[in-house]
């Protein structure tokens, strides 16, 4: 008996202690991110030419690519959430490929789709629209590689919609965009704000993609991640205001994804009653 607790006791201790290994292992670069350099030097990285075009087109393109994942998103969602054939199911397997593919894969495979001698870039040749090492190229990377993030959620916050309530609202006159937009999407809302959430970060952080299709251009396609690629060549300070902005909008981020959903959940709590 007592040898049986005292292993017991041992099993529980090195199962925490493993648990403990992990999580110091994935906090420990955060921290020390934090720490690696002073409230000088990282007002001096703020402050450094590349700091804020790098933003402020992180910021601008991640917002279009979120729009256009959500607005093609949704439905795509819904079409997979409620269709029982096998297309669906292989539609869904291709949709869901770049999240398993690696980002340089993602942008040679953008090259050779949309470049000058690309599958569908030859065409867009002829009539004068060239795409790679553009804004537009970092706006079609992002929504590439972060859009399966967002139908995956959407998809999976759709599928726990009654069906049964669309029926009602279509036999009451509804449209099936509205019945959509009236009955589904407020169902599904906290899981959309998640995947919405979670593309929005992924379209932040992308880098692979962007540089192979879209380059490293200052005030062009230089996002945040590639300015930090840049700049740790040069400028090692400016690099880690960049990581750290970039941290920050990671946390909030997370932050948010706690929040959102237990809001939404009690604010119609409050309303039923």
């Amino acid at each position: 008996m007592k040898t049986n607790l005292v292993t017991e006791t041992l099993s529980h201790i090195s199962f925490r202690a493993l648990a403990v290994l992990l999580v110091v292992f994935l906090t420990l670069p955060v921290f020390s991110l934090l720490f690696a350099s002073s409230p000088a030097d990282l007002a001096a990285g703020v402050s450094h030419w590349l700091f804020w075009p790098a933003l402020q087109l992180s910021v601008k393109t991640t917002m279009i690519s979120l729009m256009l994942i959500i607005v093609t998103g949704s439905p795509l969602a819904w079409w997979l959430a409620t269709s029982t054939s096998r297309m669906s199911r292989v539609v869904e397997l291709f949709v869901h490929m770049p999240i398993v593919l690696p980002p340089a894969v993602m942008g040679v495979a953008l090259l050779t789709a949309f470049g000058r001698f690309g599958f569908v870039g030859r065409g867009l040749d002829a009539v004068g629209v060239h795409l790679p090492f553009t804004t537009a190229a970092v706006v079609i990377a992002q929504v590439c590689v972060s859009a399966p993030f967002f139908v995956q959620a959407a998809s999976n916050a759709f599928r726990k919609v009654d069906l049964d309530l669309i029926l009602v609202a279509r036999t009451l006159g509804a449209s099936r965009l509205r019945a959509f937009l009236g009955v589904a999407v407020p169902i599904s809302l906290p899981g959309l704000v998640a995947g919405a959430a979670l593309a929005w970060a992924r379209s932040l952080g992308e880098f692979g993609a962007t540089l192979l299709f879209a380059g490293n251009l200052s005030g062009t396609t230089q996002t945040m991640p590639l300015a930090i690629y840049g700049a740790l060549e040069s400028d090692v300070s400016v690099a880690v205001a960049l990581a750290l902005v970039l941290a920050a909008c990671a946390a909030i981020l997370l932050l948010a994804l706690r929040a959102v959903p237990a809001v939404i959940v009690k604010n119609r709590q409050v309303g039923a009653r």
